[in-house]
């Protein structure tokens, strides 16, 4: 399903974002979508350096076998709605 989002941009950015797009047979809609699918999928992959850390991280205690880098992707997907 498609949703329309509002953006504002310098003129002259815009200006250059459609001749681009039609050069290359495409759109600015198709180009900033194809742009955010990059970015969120790699920002999907990478994960923060304090999770490698707490990967290596053995603690003292159990924490009654909670996965905690779980737990904190879960959370991060509430704050955002995911």
């Amino acid at each position: 399903m498609k949703a329309r989002i509002n953006l504002t941009v310098e003129e002259e950015v815009l200006k250059k974002a459609k001749y681009y797009a039609e050069e290359h047979n495409t759109s600015v809609s198709e180009m900033v979508e194809t742009y955010l699918k990059k970015i969120t999928q790699k920002a999907n992959k990478e994960k923060p350096y304090f999770l490698k850390v707490l990967e290596n991280f053995k603690p003292k205690e159990d924490y009654n076998n909670r996965d905690l880098t779980k737990e904190y992707y879960e959370a991060k997907g509430k704050k955002y709605g995911y």
